[in-house]
C-alpha cells in the first residue's frame, strides 16, 4: 500500500496542538513527530512514540486509516498528564 492517501489526514494532540489538517501524510507525521519532540516526555514513552509515527510507519498508519478511519495514541506527561493524539481521515472539501 501507498503510504500517501487520497484524502486529507486531521491531526490533533489533546491539550498540546491545535488540530490541523493536512493533504499529505507525510506531513501529518512530521507535525506528529515535530510536537512530540517538544514534549517532556520520559525516555521510554519518547522512543515509544518516535517509533510509532515515524516514517518507516507510514504504510501501517496509512492502512489503519484506511480501514478503521483513525489511529489513536496517548503521550503521557508525567503521572497525570494524559494527552490523546489523533490522526484521522478527512473529507476532501
Amino acid at each position: 500500500m501507498n503510504a500517501e492517501l487520497p484524502f486529507p489526514v486531521h491531526v490533533e494532540i489533546k491539550g498540546i496542538t491545535e488540530p490541523a489538517t493536512f493533504t499529505r501524510l507525510t506531513d501529518a507525521l512530521d507535525a506528529v513527530r515535530t510536537s512530540l519532540a517538544r514534549l517532556p516526555l520520559d525516555a521510554d514513552q519518547a522512543a515509544y512514540l518516535a517509533d510509532l509515527f515515524s516514517d518507516a510507519s507510514a504504510t501501517r498508519i496509512a492502512h489503519q486509516l484506511v480501514e478503521f478511519g483513525a489511529v489513536r495514541a496517548i503521550a503521557y506527561i508525567g503521572v497525570e498528564s494524559a494527552h490523546p493524539i489523533h490522526l484521522r481521515v478527512t473529507d476532501p472539501e
